[in-house]
């Protein structure tokens, strides 16, 4: 267990600034209204989103030791958690400022955690039935098709939607991970979960940057939460067999509900491709975040339009 959890943490900490990269290149790409080969080449060339994402890969092949390991419930909080190393992050490197709500929200994370490690007991199954893995592949299939259909609206309903289905897609990526048949290369390729973990990979790193685009990277990132948190902790417990230790399921529930609770409230420091986009050479922002507008001076008495070349210039009329 306890390599389980060094893995968790240590890809938790991938995921933190990898979504800070992802947020900012998302932003830098060509606004799309409809999912197209040209989106992810804009996405491709910008380098902070490919940095994003090498975080976030390096974060998954970290995690998918927890996940053959530990109680997906414990794993999935623990991931999810990662806008608290988001949120240090920006204190630390953009001189984001924490607030008395965020630090709260820090520590209801790391106490959640603490909570939920010592209540957690052993993983459950590593297989499933024919029929659920196939399952996995069917609802790949229609987030994708949820997904092409949401990218052409726009506003914050459709930011939600696509963060909820970007949830799915990990979400399924998870517990593929959790049941694939590795035995050998032919039953990897034969096994209906391998195409959803690809897909469902693929199609929630797809709907998350179209989110980011269509709404803040708060109502994104929060949505994705609910969907890729509770979903596979519920099939974990219901399908697979995870349980809580003998006596501690109270402490599970709780350090459960605590880090969630904890990363909603941390979910507003998503918001920092202000800070990681260029900076204007002029004007200069001022301290409240606007920018300064230029005031023209007041018109004199007597102050007249002058036409002659098509300017709204001004001439003094002599008295």
């Amino acid at each position: 267990m306890l390599l389980g959890l060094t893995t968790a943490l240590v890809a938790t900490v991938c995921f933190g600034f990898g979504s800070v990269f992802q947020a900012s290149g998302a932003r830098e790409a060509p606004r799309a209204d409809r999912v197209r080969v040209g989106l992810l080449a804009a996405l491709v060339r910008s380098w902070r989103f490919l940095l994003g994402t090498g975080l976030d890969i390096a974060g998954f092949a970290l995690s998918i030791i927890a996940l053959r390991t530990l109680p997906l419930f414990l794993v999935q909080a623990v991931t999810n958690a990662s806008l608290a190393v988001t949120a240090l992050a920006a204190a630390r490197l953009l001189g984001a400022r924490l607030h008395r709500a965020d630090l709260l929200g820090i520590a209801a994370v790391v106490v959640g955690l603490t909570l939920l490690a010592v209540g957690s007991g052993e993983a459950g199954r590593d297989h499933a039935p024919p029929a659920f893995h196939w399952a996995l592949l069917a609802t790949t299939g229609l987030m994708l098709l949820l997904t092409l259909l949401l990218a052409r609206r726009n506003g914050t309903a459709a930011a939600v939607g696509l963060g909820l289905l970007a949830g799915v897609g990990f979400g399924v990526t998870s517990l593929a991970v959790r049941v694939l048949d590795a035995t050998g290369p032919l039953d990897v390729f034969t096994d209906p979960a391998a195409y959803g973990l690809a897909l469902g990979g693929l199609g929630g790193y797809l709907a998350y940057a179209l989110a980011l685009q269509r709404g803040t990277v708060t109502a994104a990132t929060a949505a994705g939460t609910v969907s890729e948190t509770f979903g596979p902790a519920l099939v974990g417990v219901v399908v697979l067999g995870d349980t809580a230790r003998p006596g501690y399921a109270w402490c599970a529930l709780t350090g459960f509900a605590v880090a969630v609770g904890g990363t909603f409230v941390l979910s507003r420091f998503g918001e920092v491709e202000a800070e990681l986009g260029p900076v204007p050479a002029s004007p200069v922002p001022t301290s409240s975040g606007a920018t300064p507008v230029a005031r023209k001076a007041p018109p004199c008495e007597g102050d007249l339009p002058d036409k002659s070349d098509g300017e709204a210039r001004t001439e003094r009329q002599v008295p």
